[in-house]
Formats: structure tokens, sequence, C-alpha cells
């Protein structure tokens, strides 16, 4: 190893320095992943004799063409012999390094691994690393880096959340875009920007996780106005979760619901839209947040989903009321016997579109443009927009002049019509 001369770029020497054991990278195209691959790859080698070190790709023919001339190239020096043929490299201290394509999981069954990188996950079967490389790696306690750009939310978005949201002390999480390669020229990263759609620039380049959008709400359409508007009334509508400890959870392969607390002024020119609190509490503190943001906005309707988590957050909004001695009425929602899918866009798209929804700037932003760009995607929560499409049941607005302005006659004069 005395013999190599390894040059790595900033985020890759901080991804080698990490001693973590199971490291996921999402990354961009073109920010280096594969290089340092090849440096863990060959570095990993030589430090241990026992054990064979895997390099996995989709399919063995992309694991050559990505893979074969770069390790040639970089270990040079330590290597004793190569094989095309089987695509294996025998470095000078007696270790391995296999290429393989995940497509012949057969292949892989039956050895002792030390090191594994797994390049693309997003495009292998799940089963390939739960079934047959993890186990691989138990005797020797072998190492594992994951690095792909992400292709949507599949297994390598749950595995890359699960690294960076889990106590799970033996997986980290990474996320790196193509700036994040000094050697890209910015000016061509822009002019691929301007070529091409919004999802494929952010997942290709951003390596953003975002699903295919579904089209139902445009960016093109959404209005940001720091200014509150003079004329309305504040409106609260509150979108339980389930009531946990977030803290105490062990295992997050996906992402839990979460209440949200919608903050909306409204008046005859529409909706904006204050400020939306998230998060996942214990029904206390999901009662303190509640209680709090009323104190804050001073609404003159507050709205909880009907149910049984309602029930349950109730007695503790009481108690918040008698410790501050202020109360406020709170206004049962319902789903109306429509589909989730049906209410949210009844209540949203045409505001959207029309210009009469405009949001604040707040650091819930971001979540509920995912949220809204992607709906219906099953793969994203809604959580968000569902509390914010509740307002339009308790908003009830007059938007035309009121009928004393008007000559009627009564046609039944017991009746009153």
């Amino acid at each position: 190893m005395t013999n190599l001369k390894v040059e790595l770029l900033p985020w890759q020497q901080e991804v080698f320095k990490d001693e973590t054991r199971f490291k996921v990278i999402a990354a961009g195209r073109r920010t280096g992943k594969s290089r340092l691959a090849a440096w863990n790859l060959i570095i990993h080698g030589l430090n241990d004799k026992s054990g064979q070190v895997f390099y996995v790709a989709p399919t063995q023919g992309q694991a050559r063409d990505i893979m074969w001339h770069l390790l040639l190239e970089l270990g040079h020096s330590v290597i004793s012999s190569s094989h095309v043929n089987n695509l294996q490299i025998r470095l000078v201290n007696g270790t391995m390094i296999a290429l393989k394509g995940a497509d012949r999981p057969e292949t892989m069954r039956g050895v002792s691994l030390k090191y594994l990188c797994m390049d693309e996950y997003a495009d292998m079967k799940p089963e390939v690393w739960e079934q047959i490389l993890r186990p691989a790696l138990t005797d020797q306690k072998g190492h594992a880096l994951f690095i792909g750009t992400p292709i949507g939310r599949n297994h390598f978005y749950e595995l890359y959340n699960y690294a960076n949201i889990s106590d799970d002390e033996d997986f980290t999480g990474y996320h790196f875009t193509s700036f994040d390669n000094p050697l890209l020229d910015p000016k061509e990263i822009a002019a691929a920007e301007r070529s091409m759609s919004r999802y494929s620039y952010r997942q290709e380049f951003l390596a953003s996780f975002e699903a295919q959008a579904s089209e139902l709400f445009k960016e093109e359409d959404i209005i940001f106005d720091e200014e509150e508007p003079e004329a309305g009334e504040y409106y609260i509508s509150v979108d339980l979760a389930g009531f946990a400890d977030a803290n105490k959870v062990k295992t997050k392969t996906k992402w839990l619901d979460e209440t949200a607390i919608s903050v909306v002024k409204a008046n005859t020119d529409g909706w904006w839209v204050a400020d939306i609190i998230h998060g996942r509490w214990g029904v206390e503190e999901t009662a303190r947040k509640i209680f709090q943001t009323v104190s804050k906005y001073r609404p003159i309707s507050v709205g909880i989903e009907k149910g049984a988590l309602k029930n349950a957050v109730l007695p503790y909004i009481s108690d918040n009321m008698k410790k501050n001695q202020q109360f406020f009425r709170i206004e049962e929602l319902t789903h109306g016997n429509q589909k989730k899918t049906d209410r949210i866009i009844w209540a949203l798209q045409g505001r959207i579109e029309q210009g009469m929804l405009k949001f604040n700037k707040g650091p819930w932003n971001t979540l509920l443009l995912d949220q809204l760009f992607q709906f219906p995607n099953p793969l994203v929560h809604d959580d968000l927009i569902d509390s914010l499409a509740y307002i339009d049941q308790m908003a009830r607005i007059a938007y035309d002049v009121d009928f004393e302005e008007e000559d009627y006659q009564y046609v039944d004069a017991v009746a009153g019509y």
C-alpha cells in the first residue's frame, strides 16, 4: 500500500475517514462515487489476507464497464494478476477482488466477504443484500458501502433513511450533489438544468429521492408571500397522527406519519398559509403544541379530525385551557364520505391554480411542496396537505353581496321563501 498515491476529493476524504461499518451514499452524477469505491476496494483488500472483496453492480456488464479499468488504473502497483474473463483481480497480498452482477445472485452465494461495495443499489433487488450478501459479511464482520443515484423512493431510499434517522451505530448516511465535485464546471451543470425536466435534473444532479411528480399541482402555480394580509380571520386545522415518542423508535425503514397543524388566514381573496407546525409527538406534547398555536394566532375556529385520536388529545387540551385560563371551542372535522384524494384536490387545486392560495415562507415549505407536487403518490406522505385541505370545511367566506342589498318578494310568507 506504500506504493499507492491516493488522491481524494474533500467529500470523498470525509467518507473514507468514517469508520462506520455500513455507509450509504446518495450522490449525483459525476460526483466521483465510483472512484471512491475503487479506492475502498483496493485498500480494504490490502488490509487483510482473509476473505474476499466484492464489487456488485446491477449487471456484470455494468460492473465491468464501470469498475474494471478504473481498478487496473488506480491499483496497478499492488495488483499481481487480473483475469478479465471472470472479472477477478488478485492483489499482491493474495486478496481477490471480484466484480459481480446483482442480476446473477446465485454466483455470490457461499462466500465469506470482508468488504462489499454495491453500486447503483437503487437498480438492484433488495433481496440481493438482505438474503445473500448481508449474511456473507457475518463471520468476518465485514464492511459495506452502498452508493448510487436515487431512482424515486424505493429500497435505496428506505436504507438511506434508516442510515440517517435510526440509532443503529453500524449505519451512517451521506448525501452529495454534483456540485460537490470541484472538478465539474458549474456552468455545465447549469446548462443541463436548462435542458432537463425539473424532476430529472433534481434526481440526476442533486441526488433527490423525490418520486415522479403527479402533475396535479404545478410548481409554476405556487405563490410565496411573506406579507400578512390585513383583512381576514385565522383558522387552525389539525390532522393527528399516532402518538409516539420518536426517540424510542428503534427502526425507521419508512417515514412515520406526522401530526400537522395548519394556520391559515382567509378572506375574500383566498387563503394565506401562515404556518404549518408538524412533528411526531406524544399525546401531551401534541396538546401543548395545539394550545400554543391557538394562543399565538387567536383563530375564530379550531378544527380537529374526528376519531379516536381526537378523543385522546381533547382531555389534555382541556387541561391546558384550565391551566392558562384561556378557552376555545374545537370543531369536529370529517372526511364527508370523500376519498382523501378527492377531498384534497377539491380543497386545494382550484385555489392554487387561481392564485387564491399563497404561502408564507418557513422551514415547513420544503416538506409541504414535496408532498404537494407528488400527491397522490403512495410512497410520499401527505400529512401537511391533508391538514391544509381541512381548512375548506372551516373557512366559510361570503364572496357575494349579502341578501339584504337585493330586492326579494315572499312566495310563501309563512315558510319565508
